[in-house]
Order: C-alpha cells, then structure tokens, then sequence
C-alpha cells in the first residue's frame, strides 16, 4: 500500500512539464528538444549525419532550429542572438573518435556528449541526477525578465533516457 502511496505522490515529477505542449514529430536524427512556458514554439536539436548516418558530419554535426507551433507550425532557423547568445551549441571534437562533445550556449555548465549508439542511433549523453543518460526533452519555466531580453528562468527539467535500463530519468534544478 505505501508503495503504491508513494508511487502516486511522485508520478507527477515523471509526467510532461506542459502536457498541452504539441509533441515534434520523431526522426530518426532527433537528439533532443527544448521547450518553454512563453509560448509553444519548440528548439530542435538533430544529429547532422553522412554516410547513409553512420557518421555525424564534422564541420556542423548537429541542426538546430525552430518548430513555430504559436505560428503556422513551420520549420524556421534560430536567428543571430538566439544562436549566439541562448540555443545554439558549442562543439567540439570528442574523446573518442567519430564522437563530439558540446553545450548549448546559454548554460556551458553542462557539457553534453554526441555518439553514435550500439544500433548506430545519434544520441545526446549528459549526467541526469549524476548518471550518464540519453537527453530527449527539456522543459524551462520562465517568469519574466531579469533585464532587457535576459529571461528569469526560475528552473530547468530534464528528460531522458537510462542507456542500460531504458528507464526513463528526470532532474529538475534551478540554473
């Protein structure tokens, strides 16, 4: 009984951030997106391959770009100041060869990790509550402005995927 208690009292922490979010469409490229409570418009993230996939290409090894759902739903590029200052990525050659290591800008404090996995599926490794996981969606809150354009984010969720156990994994942290 207390088992089942528990599970019920912590099944929201799992559940989506925004459930009226709108989902992107799977691909098999899709590392991971980003999404925000200002709008519904969704930042993409896909793995830039070659080779019929096999291999990331190494001069621009992941996409990022818009999906404008608040719009007419379009396929739009992140502008100048987005890509620059808040959801482009910093890349970098990996540890291993044919891999990279990388950030989105706006938080360099997590570094994230784009390998090819055992089925040769592009994938986006970072530390979920200290464990190394396949990133597939974040959520951030948002209230306001701090200045100017610089939003207030009041906390970040993460969502993913344990590589060993398939289990899904979440942390949610004030940045």
């Amino acid at each position: 009984y207390l088992k089942r208690v528990f599970f019920l009292l912590m099944l929201p922490l799992f559940a989506p951030a925004q459930s009226s979010f709108p989902t992107p469409p799977s691909a098999p490229q899709r590392l991971f997106f980003v999404q925000r409570n200002p709008n519904t418009n969704t930042i993409v993230y896909d793995a830039n391959t070659q080779d019929n996939g096999r291999a990331f290409n190494s001069k621009q090894p992941i996409l990022v770009y818009w999906l404008r759902y608040d719009e007419e739903g379009q396929v739009a590029p992140l502008n100048y100041i987005q890509r620059s200052l808040a959801y482009g990525v910093e890349v970098r050659p990996g540890k291993e060869s044919g891999e990279f290591e990388f950030n989105v800008v706006a938080y360099p404090k997590r570094k994230l990790r784009l390998l090819m996995d055992a089925k040769n599926q592009p994938r986006a490794e970072l530390e979920i509550n200290g464990k190394p996981a396949w990133l597939t969606r974040v959520f951030i809150k948002i209230e306001g402005k701090k200045v100017g354009i610089i939003p207030d984010v009041r906390y970040v969720e993460l969502f993913g995927i344990d590589p060993k156990s398939g289990k899904a994994v979440y942390e949610r942290f004030i940045p």
